[in-house]
């Protein structure tokens, strides 16, 4: 099975690894939420089309004013442990704050 980007560690059976949980999508998510935010790429690249779509048109609106948005998030990004970013974000499929 693929695992699209990031990895998620379990536990199979007794076997517990030691290798600490790292998110393929956290650091480049947050970069692309600071620095290109207001072309809603952080929405596109977690899967989130529509909310996406929805950053792209307050942009518009408000000219420009609302990609705060997701420069807030870019930084709560980083600051998020892997595993928790991973949960809310890729599992959880929470597309906004």
């Amino acid at each position: 099975m693929e695992n699209y980007g990031y990895t998620k560690t379990e536990n199979t059976g007794n076997q517990q690894s030691n290798i600490p949980y790292r998110s393929e999508k956290k650091i480049p998510a947050a970069l692309l939420g600071i620095l290109v935010g207001w072309l809603a790429l952080n929405k596109f690249y977690l899967g989130y089309t529509r909310e996406g779509i929805i950053q792209l048109v307050l942009n518009v609106v408000t000219l420009g004013a609302a990609s705060v948005i997701p420069f807030i998030e870019g930084i709560l990004y980083l600051f998020m442990s892997d595993k928790q970013f991973d949960d809310t974000y890729v599992y959880g499929k929470k597309g906004w704050l």
